[in-house]
């Protein structure tokens, strides 16, 4: 073989590797009950349960927020935040938690909340500026 051709495999390789190592980093989407099997960092979607009590009191403890939610597959579960409750937490049609079960706990470092009140928002304005754009 060629140098050259030994060199091409070599980097196609070198390549592969990256690649596959990336995906293999990449955070997963899971239940509480993955979570809790793994015991690795872990993102579970849900929804806030708004029956059961938020603790957030910044007078006490600014940086803990705790609440209960119910993942895709329906088992609720204790979310432990370190840090200040998200804005309109309570009006997330939605949310992704990346973080990993401490005992019956899930401990979350990030939080990412869909708010349905945004987009329906967006929507409206432009609807009303098309609408004033039609008009001239």
């Amino acid at each position: 073989m060629k140098k050259g051709s030994i060199f091409g495999i070599i980097v196609i390789a070198i390549a592969i590797a990256v690649i596959i190592s990336t995906y293999s980093k990449s955070s997963t989407y899971g239940s509480f009950t993955d979570a809790k099997q793994t015991g690795t960092p872990l993102d579970v979607v849900g929804h806030l349960n708004k029956k059961k009590e938020l603790t957030y009191d910044p007078t006490k403890d600014a940086n803990y927020f705790s609440f209960f939610m119910t993942d895709k597959q329906g088992k609720e579960c204790k979310v432990v935040f370190i840090g200040s409750k998200p804005q309109d937490f309570e009006r997330s049609e939605q949310i992704v938690l990346t973080g990993q079960m401490a005992g019956n706990e899930f401990h979350a470092s990030k939080i990412l909340m869909k708010c349905p009140s945004k987009y329906t928002q967006d929507k409206i304005e432009v609807t009303e500026y098309k609408a004033k754009q039609a008009a001239i």
